[in-house]
């Protein structure tokens, strides 16, 4: 595909100054900021709830724009995974009141699904978005000085209307008001003037974007703002999969997520049982083609959630790519396993249900916390009898440890390159230099990982990462140091179409649909 054919739309130059005046927000995004409240409040009244309740602004706008700030701020993250379906709930009101000095009325089924969309997609889109709101500014310091609240308002107002085609007129009206209301008069006619630049310029196919004609670093900052991405994370993809691939990477990146289900089976929970409540929910759904366990889902994750079918342990969700991984590393009854780096501990359960309540998975991880909700939940999934949870750092373990088991998985942190799909913040919280510090940390991890392992036992290392340097330029570095390690081919254990040339697991989310990962399974020799 070429570069014409994979953006047919109209291209202007930006310029200099725009294009610096977006240097200096993204920057600016990136500095330390107070969160928005750190002190305990008193509970509100009912009264005082009532008084400081605006019906005129638009709840999901409001929500929206006070959890965009929450996460630019540090104190929040874009999780889609919530209980209720509403982040924190009756707190989030109370971020909403806190922060813009009133409340909304209660968000219903409708808003709650908007709110999900318009705060994914807007820190997907948000170098796109903020390269349309400079270009579209009369001077670059209007931009480069815009107040967050205001800026968050102007990008949920871009993203309604250039990608989620709402009519412009109630998009304006709306964001409009918000600002009046949450900030002062003038930043509602700001707001006014700019969203109405953007409807004409929409309407005429004239949106204001890079050209790609230039040398390669040049096309690879067009291509990070018209996709939305880092720039590094463009020229690393285009090197290691060339531009074509790239550009269907960042596609799928920017896509809507689907999720996975995997049914509890060590509760005793069928796939079959599964699928009667989901048919119960009215949540469509497709057998997963490759595990058992699973079925994949696009849309109703709230209403599963909502039902309590995870409170009640009858599944988890869990990506089909997480699930192979543990097929990789194929527990069998009676067997003494080690999960190294366990926490939030899917894989962990996952093995553990694989057992038939006859081994041990060993659930090791340097922080308490989620240690102490994975054993609430191996309780939940009545699987907590082959769990033990350890809490250590892997290194200081292995080093001190005499006991040796039949399989060690290394589920090692990473880049995540491979999950941004899902993790729509992600890709703005990982750096270039964070590659070189976690491929040390992964060496490390491995060496200590392979003190564990005992004669003619397995060795599985795995990232949810797609980069060829955290994968088998890894597992190629700890193999020259421990000759006494060979592959194991995956072959059997997962379908062919996941088995690299080298006998690897790998699932690229363009070609499977599925999130990024990789597992290489060493056999130690007797």
């Amino acid at each position: 595909m070429s570069l014409a054919q994979a953006v047919s739309l109209p291209r202007i130059l930006v310029s200099t100054d725009a294009s610096k005046a977006l240097s200096k927000q993204a920057a600016s995004t990136r500095k330390p900021r107070t969160s928005i409240s750190t002190k305990k409040r008193a509970k509100v009244s009912p009264s005082r709830r009532t008084q400081n309740l605006n019906l005129e602004v638009s709840p999901h706008r409001a929500v929206s724009a006070v959890r965009l700030m929450r996460i630019q701020l540090g104190g929040a993250f874009a999780d889609l995974l919530n209980e209720k379906g509403k982040g924190s709930g009756d707190n989030e009101m109370g971020y909403v009141e806190r922060t813009l000095g009133f409340r909304t009325k209660d968000l219903d089924d409708r808003d709650l699904r908007l709110v999900t969309d318009i705060v994914g997609g807007t820190i997907r889109w948000r170098r796109y978005l903020d390269h349309l709101i400079c270009s579209l500014c009369h001077e670059e310091k209007t931009f480069s000085s815009m107040e967050p609240l205001l800026l968050q308002i102007l990008r949920i107002g871009f993203y309604e209307i250039v990608k989620l085609d709402m009519p412009a007129y109630a998009v304006v009206d709306e964001n409009v008001r918000l600002a009046k209301v949450a900030l002062r008069p003038g930043a509602g006619k700001l707001v006014n003037g700019i969203l109405r630049k953007l409807v004409l310029l929409k309407e005429n196919n004239s949106l204001p974007l890079p050209k790609l004609e230039s040398n390669d670093r040049a096309q690879a900052r067009a291509l990070a703002t018209i996709y939305s991405h880092p720039v590094w994370m463009v020229r690393r993809w285009t090197k290691y999969l060339g531009q074509e691939e790239a550009i269907k990477l960042m596609v799928w990146n920017n896509s809507d997520p689907s999720f996975s289900l995997r049914a509890n089976s060590g509760k005793g929970v069928t796939r079959a049982d599964l699928v009667m409540q989901l048919n119960l929910l009215k949540v469509p759904h497709e057998l997963s083609l490759h595990l058992d366990e699973f079925i994949r889902i696009k849309t109703g994750l709230q209403n599963v959630i909502q039902a309590g079918l995870l409170k009640e342990g009858l599944c988890a969700v869990q990506d089909e790519s997480a699930g192979l991984v543990v097929a990789v590393v194929d527990p069998q009854p009676g067997q003494s396993i080690v999960d190294c780096c366990a926490a939030p501990g899917g894989k962990t359960l996952y093995m553990a249900s694989r057992l038939s309540g006859q081994g041990l998975v060993n659930a090791i991880d340097i922080n308490k916390g989620r240690l102490r909700i994975l054993n609430e939940t191996a309780k939940l999934h009545q699987v907590n009898s082959v769990i033990r949870t350890i809490h250590a750092d892997l290194r200081t373990f292995a080093d001190n440890s005499t006991v040796k088991y039949d399989k060690v998985l290394l589920d090692a942190p990473c880049s995540g390159l491979g999950v941004l799909s899902k993790r729509a913040d992600l890709r703005w919280n990982r750096r270039l230099e964070d590659m070189e510090e976690l491929k040390i940390l992964q060496d490390e991890l491995l060496d200590a990982a392979s003190l564990l392992v005992k004669p003619g036992g397995v060795l599985v290392y795995s990232t949810c990462s797609i980069d060829p340097e955290e994968n088998e330029e890894r597992v190629e570095a700890f193999l020259f140091r421990h000759p006494e390690f060979s592959i194991d081919p995956a072959d059997g254990l997962v379908p062919s179409d996941f088995v690299t040339k080298d006998g690897f697991f790998f699932s690229d989310p363009v070609k499977h649909a599925l999130d990024g990962a990789f597992a290489a399974r060493l056999l130690m020799k007797y």
